[in-house]
This record gives structure tokens, sequence and C-alpha cells, in this order.
């Protein structure tokens, strides 16, 4: 093993056998959920990890905090996502109901769609999502959030280049 490798290694080594109890502890109280903490817990460090930047860190725990704050963002956004949708499926008429494979295509699609917005700021998403899965107009969207058309539209565009180069990749 390289020196650099090795040194790295431990820097990791470190950081996970000093704050790993820690960090699931805290996670835990959030959650409510030992088996929802650990998983994020390990998220967390896997970031980390695939990141190349655990010699930078200064301050452990708050970085290690704001890391799993988004993580835990990302999973609630992600569980209300699919209970919206599968509370949509529930009411619709049984013959209108999609097969189980559609279902699950367009669930990995919503996901694939939220990853693809995150990173920008509520105001752009959320003028997204009533723009296409809504079906709102300019002006409806800009009286619904309080802002005006010609911002809607910036809006919209900066989230369709977001979502584009995010699929891109």
């Amino acid at each position: 093993m390289p020196a650099s490798e090795a040194v790295r290694h431990h820097d990791v080594e470190g950081l996970y056998s000093d704050h790993h109890g820690w960090l699931h502890g805290w996670l835990r109280k959030r959650m409510g959920s030992a088996c929802d903490a650990a998983d994020l817990t390990q998220d967390t460090f896997l970031s980390i990890i695939t990141s190349d930047i655990c010699r930078d860190i200064r301050e452990p725990r708050p970085f290690l905090v704001t890391i799993a704050r988004r993580l835990m963002a990302r999973s609630f956004r992600r569980k209300l996502l699919e209970t919206s949708y599968l509370e949509a499926l529930a009411s619709l008429p049984e013959a209108s109901t999609p097969s189980p494979e559609v279902q699950l295509l367009a669930l990995e699609a919503l996901q694939q769609l939220d990853v693809a917005l995150d990173g920008l700021p509520v105001i752009v998403r959320e003028s997204f999502l009533l723009a296409h899965l809504q079906g709102m107009s300019y002006a409806q969207i800009a009286n619904q959030l309080n802002v005006s058309q010609s911002s809607v539209k910036q809006y919209l565009s900066k989230a369709n280049r977001h979502c584009l180069f995010a699929i891109a990749l």
C-alpha cells in the first residue's frame, strides 16, 4: 500500500472509530429508529470516504452532522415522495391502476427526478414541480409562490438546465 493511501486509511479509520458511536446516537435521537440511524451513519462515512476529504476535516462532529443532516433530509424527501405516489395510486379506480412494473418504473423516475433537483433552492424546485407535475401556468405558480412571472420563468429555466445536466452525467 502506498504511503499516501496508508495515511488516508489511518485518517478514515480514526474518524470512524472516534465518532461512529456518537453520530449513530445523534441520528437515532432524531430519527427514532436505530436501523435507519445505522444506515445513515454508514452513508455519512461512505460519503466522506468516497470524497477523499478526510484529511481536511478540522471539526469532525459539526462536519459529520452537516453531512448526516443532508442525507437525512434526502431520505425524508424520498420517503415522502414514495408515500405521496403510493397514496395517489391508491386513490385510482382499480381498472386504472398501473401494473406493478409500471409503478416501480414511475417510482424510480420520481427518485431520479428528486436526485436531479437536489441542491436547487426550494423555490426553484417547487416551481419546477408545480409546472411539470401539477400543470400550473407561470401566472398560477407566480400567484401561489408570491413572486413575479418573470421569476417563475427564470426558476423553471434554471431547474430544467439543472435536470438536463444531471441526466447527462
